[in-house]
């Protein structure tokens, strides 16, 4: 059996004896117990300092899901963030239609767990966009936009990019090894959320623009390193990605229409567009991501 790559980690198959080892060593461990085990054998920590124990038991999960290994059962159902059902948060739906600048000075906040606004910023996401929302797995920051008034206009989510995309991958000039080493340093804009009853023409691609000039910064500041390049996928069948080509992001193609789990080959899903935008002067972009020019 060769070596194989899971959330970004190349196992090789000794990897795989150990950790089928360490399950039947200890019978009475929970997955959470494992994956903390292991994720701190292997020396898993983010630029921060934090056990990346989520992204572990991600890859944990992936391996049984593969037949690598045989996880011991659940011992129940998620009853983390990661599934429950959020109650319903009640919130203003008046119209706001206007123009940009009668919204008055905006306010653009990182929310943060436990932030007082983290429950009603992931309300919206899960009631208003089009893609729900439950969790996100690994290293994210998540913004909300609100008026002068106070108003909340706009929630975004921004996590760790996706593990192979072509157009994107061409673009930059990556190779496997170096794509697997300087993937960290990409963000994916995985949510944007204009609330459907704010009608104000130019404000997506002015808040798309406001974060995409701090988000290295608060990258930095939240998980120890930068980010260099932003990415995006856009539904072609429900959207054209106007704000985001509106903030001078780059259109580079489509995806293949496949899902990084679909190992057979069988599952179809929209092809979107794949949008980029570098966060640094392109040729120290290219540098800095492992591809001088």
């Amino acid at each position: 059996m060769s070596a194989i790559v899971a959330q970004g980690r190349t196992l090789q198959p000794i990897d795989l004896e150990g950790i089928q080892s360490l399950i039947l060593q200890n019978p009475t461990w929970s997955r959470w117990k494992l994956s903390r085990v292991i994720a701190e054998k292997w020396g898993w920590f983010n630029a921060a300092g934090e056990l990346k124990d989520m992204s572990c038991r991600e890859l944990l999960k992936r391996l049984d899901d593969k037949g690598l290994i045989r996880l011991p059962a659940r011992r129940s159902l998620p009853g983390s963030r990661m599934s429950r059902q959020r109650l319903p948060i009640e919130h203003p739906t008046d119209p706001i239609t206007c123009s940009l600048r009668e919204l008055g000075e905006l306010s653009l906040r990182l929310i943060r767990p436990k932030d007082p606004d983290e429950p009603l910023a992931l309300h919206l996401l899960e009631q208003y966009h089009y893609l729900g929302y439950s969790y996100t797995i690994g290293e994210n920051l998540r913004y909300m936009a609100r008026d002068e008034r106070g108003r909340v206009i706009a929630v975004a989510v921004w996590g760790s990019a996706a593990l192979k995309v072509k157009p994107r991958d061409v673009w930059i000039g990556w190779d496997e090894q170096t794509r697997l080493s300087r993937l960290p340093h990409v963000v994916n804009n995985t949510r944007y959320l204009i609330l459907p009853w704010v009608r104000v023409p130019h404000l997506a691609s002015h808040l798309l623009g406001r974060m995409t000039r701090r988000v290295s910064a608060d990258w930095h500041a939240r998980y120890g390193h930068p980010v260099h390049l932003a990415e995006t996928f856009v539904d072609q069948e429900r959207h054209q990605g106007t704000c985001y080509r509106a903030a001078n992001w780059l259109a580079l193609g489509l995806t293949t229409g496949r899902t990084r789990r679909d190992q057979q080959r069988t599952v179809s899903v929209p092809k979107k567009i794949v949008l980029v935008l570098p966060l640094i002067a392109p040729t120290a972009m290219r540098t800095a991501l492992g591809c001088p020019a």
